[in-house]
């Protein structure tokens, strides 16, 4: 449950649900993936990637949450076969911005398959295992506690083997990998900030947007139990979201940590939690190893324990998961595109 099903307008259609983004390096350049579309959602929820939509990674390279540069793909109806037709653009400067701008086409092929530029750039989207791991009842205590402004009553210890919340269960991925000699054409530093969006085309020509994931967890965290800042967070942009949310987190993390007796100055650390995960984008500084950790948001790799990082944080505790990566029973692959596909 990094972001899985975390809204109305998510549950509606999951192809348009983000549950995951991460940022790390490849064996060719900088990968962003965007997992879509989870199991989690039911046997009867709509598969693949809605082709009235579009999928963008959205990367700021001047430190204000502004994106300067976007990969945007969309999709065609799903064929016989059970394949799209996909499409990636790459949309530079005020472009990247701009929902009427066309963009630069870089590929065109289809789905479940490896695509590539004469340049490197490669990209593959089709059905793959989900890397995240969440034990259910720790997900759930710290939702409450985070609704109710109380402590984290951790459900009790129990004999029986703790499983994953997304065991066994499949998301759609897109993975894009970029050479970062490329990237940095566009970025021209190395220091970025990455988020993905979702956004569906409306009747009046336009795009409404249904989804946006920076950081993991931030939704699970703040909004699990709460519908409408569920929706509040994705329907606003990076550049706002300190003046937007800032208040609401720090006194949500102040009641907690207030409650748990861990700080002397709850107000304070509520406001350094804010501070350190708004506005909800990824860091990552392109060329370096990724960590997603306690100290350190340097992007984010498909094994990193995300959950019982962003738990500790917001509870200034270490508050565990009883889990690892070994709960993932379809594990992530060193080489492109690293997820582990699925039949």
């Amino acid at each position: 449950m990094s972001h899985h099903l975390d809204s109305p307008a998510a549950r509606a259609d999951a192809r348009l649900n983000i549950s995951d983004v991460y940022v790390f390096r490849g064996d060719r350049g900088t990968v962003l993936v965007m997992n879509v579309c989870s199991d989690s959602a039911g046997p009867d929820a709509p598969k693949g990637f809605h082709p009235e939509a579009r999928y963008e990674f959205k990367i700021d390279s001047t430190g204000d949450a502004v994106e300067n540069l976007s990969y945007r793909l969309s999709f065609g109806e799903v064929a016989p076969d059970g394949s799209q037709a996909v499409e990636l653009r790459r949309l530079v400067g005020p472009q990247a911005a701009d929902d009427a701008a066309e963009g630069t086409v870089l590929l065109a092929g289809r789905t479940g398959r490896t695509l590539s530029t004469d340049g490197g750039t490669r990209v593959w989207t089709g059905r793959a295992g989900d890397p995240f791991w969440m034990n259910p009842g720790v997900v759930e205590a710290v939702g409450r506690a985070f609704q109710h402004a109380t402590d984290v009553e951790l459900p009790a210890p129990d004999s029986a083997e703790v499983t994953s919340l997304f065991a066994g269960m499949k998301v759609w991925s897109i993975v894009l990998e970029v050479p970062d000699a490329d990237l940095l054409l566009f970025t021209r530093r190395r220091d970025i900030g990455v988020w993905g969006v979702t956004a569906l085309a409306t009747d009046a020509g336009g795009w409404h947007r249904v989804n946006r994931c920076g950081l993991p967890m931030v939704s699970p965290i703040f909004a699990q139990f709460d519908d409408a800042l569920a929706e509040r967070l994705n329907q606003t942009e990076p550049a706002d979201d300190i003046d937007t949310f800032g208040e609401e987190i720090t006194d949500r993390v102040a009641a907690v940590v207030g409650a748990r007796g861990s700080t002397s100055d709850p107000h304070a650390y509520g406001q350094g939690v804010a501070e350190r995960i708004l506005p909800d984008v990824l860091p990552y500084t392109i060329g370096t190893p990724a960590v997603f950790g306690f100290a350190e948001f340097n992007g984010r790799a498909l094994t990193d324990n995300a959950g019982e990082v962003m738990f500790s944080l917001a509870t200034d505790s270490a508050l565990s998961l009883g889990l690892g990566k070994d709960a993932v029973d379809a594990p992530p692959t060193p080489f492109f595109p690293y997820l582990a596909p699925a039949a």
